[in-house]
């Protein structure tokens, strides 16, 4: 059953603390802040190449990842030397309680998804932060859910069909900071009336799908796909 908007419920008024500064956080206060919260192993090899290609086209650029464990973070920052990244521009933010780490989201400019586990709930966290998630539109489901989520917060423009587009969206926003802002803006506003956060017409439409689903059955017709506008 495919539904009108996206699969995923949302929490549509989660629990926010304050935002802290840049500082706070351990981010340079000028720079291009490109983050993915995701665990260290939805980081495939392919999508951390893709990273550090960005890194090196964005001189003022840092890469803050989730700190899942010493040796993910020893690994990676090994990984980005090889590839001639300076590991110290990769900014590892230790695990914090939901509203805490809603709060510190808001200080990234752009999340960058990784390709063969998409983020679920870290896209829908980011997106509601008010930060635009780009992804590349894979084959299975696990690598299509973030372009689903970016389509349901109107964010289209951020969904890449191949790698390459992928880095050039990535450099397109970070050297049109004015054109990423207002997408920022949009989300933010957004969240009272983007189908991603409307959990109330999911509910509305998960309804009508068993509705269709039992009406099916009862006039004893085989189960069929089925797709909700």
């Amino acid at each position: 059953m495919r539904l009108g908007s996206c699969y995923q419920p949302n929490d549509p008024d989660p629990v926010v603390t304050a935002t802290p500064g840049r500082a706070a956080a351990g981010l340079p206060a000028e720079a291009m802040v490109f983050a993915c919260f995701n665990v260290a192993h939805k980081i495939d090899p392919d999508s951390f190449a893709l990273w550090c290609r960005i890194l090196d086209a964005v001189p003022n650029g840092v890469l803050w990842l989730l700190e899942t464990n010493p040796t993910a973070t020893r690994n990676l920052r090994a990984e980005a030397a090889t590839r001639g990244i300076d590991p110290s521009r990769l900014i590892f933010a230790p695990f914090r309680h939901k509203p805490d780490h809603l709060a510190r989201l808001g200080l990234a400019d752009l999340a960058l998804d990784p390709g063969i586990c998409n983020g679920h709930t870290t896209t829908t966290d980011a997106l509601w932060s008010g930060v635009p998630v780009l992804t590349r539109m894979g084959r299975h489901f696990a690598s299509r859910v973030a372009a689903s989520l970016d389509t349901a917060a109107g964010l289209e423009g951020f969904i890449a069909k191949n790698d390459q587009k992928y880095v050039d969206k990535a450099l397109f926003f970070a050297t049109h900071p004015d054109k990423l802002a207002a997408d920022r803006q949009r989300l933010i506003a957004g969240r009272d009336t983007l189908a991603l956060f409307n959990t109330a017409a999911l509910a509305r439409q998960l309804e009508a799908a068993y509705h269709a689903m039992w009406t099916r059955h009862q006039k004893g017709q085989p189960a069929a796909a089925m797709e909700l506008r």
